[in-house]
């Protein structure tokens, strides 16, 4: 059963935070098209000297949605998620904590190692937690540390995505979890949005169709890419972050490199702190999920939105008939 704040979205889908790209103008821009919206935490950098940037993004993000709720009572913003990078090589983690914490973020997403402060953080401001995962193995760790949910991250999906077919992660977590599922892979459309939930997840979890959204922050050549790529140009790789990840091959190409002759990086050499790199994953190189063959124009995500819900009413109607 899905907790209240889940419960009544226009459609059933979270859009995933993605490094560089989700900032507020999206974020805000989903929520008031009936999703919930998300970024990273680690999006919100300040120059040396400035106050947190991460608060100013929460107060902005909350007086829009408040001064769209109080105008349009009937039809509601969904909430908003932060996601939080767990590794212990970020070290902003306690600070953005706090902050996180003193704003009464509603859904708190949690990536790349499960901790137990962190789900009690958002239990103690009445949010809630939804981990990450690609396996069956990390899910159960998840929710032994105290997430309340969890999201399935399958071969095909963007950003850290996992190995394992959707069928197979989705059903060994629903042989013992009950609660909250979201699953990520390749999903990009309404009826894929259906699929999941016949599949067994209650949401679907959607990305990279976004970076290809006026609102977004990506430079143009990297939106005409997600509509110009289909799932045969994307690439499987832990180069460039030490966590294997999905990344156009065209942007790799642009940067010089072969992408059917990448390295394997050491894990141990994770730095989710590092500010430089010669060729900075999710800047230079483009990450995209195996989706993005239904991608054809680059639109508001409002309208994307649309034609998403659009798609999802009539898959229902033709599947129940």
């Amino acid at each position: 059963m899905l907790p209240p704040i889940l419960a009544n979205l226009r459609i059933p889908v979270v859009a995933s935070p993605m490094f560089i790209v989700s900032v507020p103008d999206l974020v805000i821009a989903q929520c008031k098209a009936g999703i919930v919206g998300s970024f990273p935490a680690l999006n919100a950098r300040e120059k040396d000297g400035e106050p947190p940037l991460l608060d100013l993004w929460l107060t902005r993000i909350q007086e829009e949605l408040d001064r769209h709720n109080q105008a349009n009572p009937d039809r509601p913003a969904a909430p908003f998620a932060v996601n939080q990078i767990v590794h212990r090589s970020n070290a902003r983690l306690e600070r953005d904590i706090e902050i996180c914490h003193r704003h009464r973020v509603p859904i708190w997403i949690t990536s790349l190692g499960a901790r137990v402060e962190v789900n009690e953080a958002a239990h103690d401001c009445g949010g809630i937690t939804l981990h990450d995962v690609i396996n069956n193995t990390f899910a159960q760790k998840a929710i032994q540390k105290g997430a309340d949910g969890l999201i399935a991250v399958a071969a095909g999906a963007g950003g850290h995505a996992g190995q394992e077919s959707p069928f197979a992660l989705v059903q060994e977590i629903r042989q013992w979890f009950n609660g909250p599922l979201l699953l990520s892979g390749a999903i990009a459309t309404g009826r894929a949005v259906l699929a999941a939930q016949a599949m067994g997840a209650d949401l679907a979890y959607i990305g990279s169709p976004f970076i290809a959204t006026t609102e977004a922050n990506a430079v143009p050549d990297y939106k005409q890419m997600i509509v110009d790529s289909k799932a045969a140009d994307v690439v499987y790789t832990n180069l460039f972050t030490g966590v294997h990840g999905n990344y156009l091959a065209p942007s790799i190409r642009n940067a010089g490199m072969d992408p059917e002759a990448l390295e394997t990086a050491d894990p141990t050499k994770m730095d989710f702190g590092a500010a430089a790199g010669k060729a900075k994953a999710w800047s230079q190189i483009w990450g995209s999920g195996q989706g993005i063959g239904a991608i054809k124009k680059i639109q508001p995500a409002g309208g994307y939105i649309d034609q998403l819900a659009a798609e999802y009413a009539l898959a229902r109607a033709e599947i129940c008939g």
